[in-house]
């Protein structure tokens, strides 16, 4: 077999959960055009299973998504790996008490520091320990094999690319 030709666990010919509710709706309203439902729909069901298998991978190193999205957030800001708790939950878009309680969890197992923010009294300021940055390595190399394996076992390189390109589309529209 040829290595651009990917191993495809279903077929678009072969119905999905997603066609059982698309039909289901069809006989009882067969007015309703239902292809956007059908699109959100598997969305939604992509979502959900990746983030189960995301929560299993970083469940085994001892993480939750919540923890690695606060430590890949100061990873990503470079050295010194240091953010202030407002610039973390401006990041992840969380409240301050979901942030303050994954930071809680992060220290407590070494993986952040909280210190005073010198420029400012009331500031604190958020820094990755070389543990955490050894740690968030670790679990971002293990997702992304899981996301690159369910990828290419579905699409071609130019099919993901372009699923790429259509669904950068699908976001500026749902998000403007």
């Amino acid at each position: 077999m040829d290595r651009t030709t990917p191993v495809r666990p279903g077929s678009p010919d072969r119905p999905d959960p997603v066609d059982l509710v698309v039909e289901q709706w069809a006989q009882v309203r067969p007015d309703l055009e239902t292809g956007a439902m059908a699109v959100f729909g598997r969305l939604y069901r992509i979502a959900d299973a990746m983030g189960a298998r995301m929560q299993t991978v970083y469940g085994r190193l001892g993480i939750g998504r919540g923890e690695f999205d606060v430590l890949a957030a100061l990873r990503r800001a470079g050295e010194p790996h240091v953010l202030s708790p407002r610039e973390l939950t401006a990041t992840l878009m969380l409240t301050t008490g979901g942030m303050t309680g994954r930071l809680d969890k992060l220290e407590r197992a070494g993986y952040v520091t909280r210190s005073p923010d010198p420029r400012d009294r009331r500031g604190l300021r958020v820094t990755l320990t070389p543990a955490g940055l050894e740690l968030v390595e670790e679990a971002v190399g293990a997702g992304l094999a899981v996301q690159r394996q369910v990828l290419g076992a579905a699409l071609a390189p130019d099919e993901a690319a372009e699923l790429d390109r259509l669904l950068r589309l699908l976001l500026a529209s749902a998000a403007g």
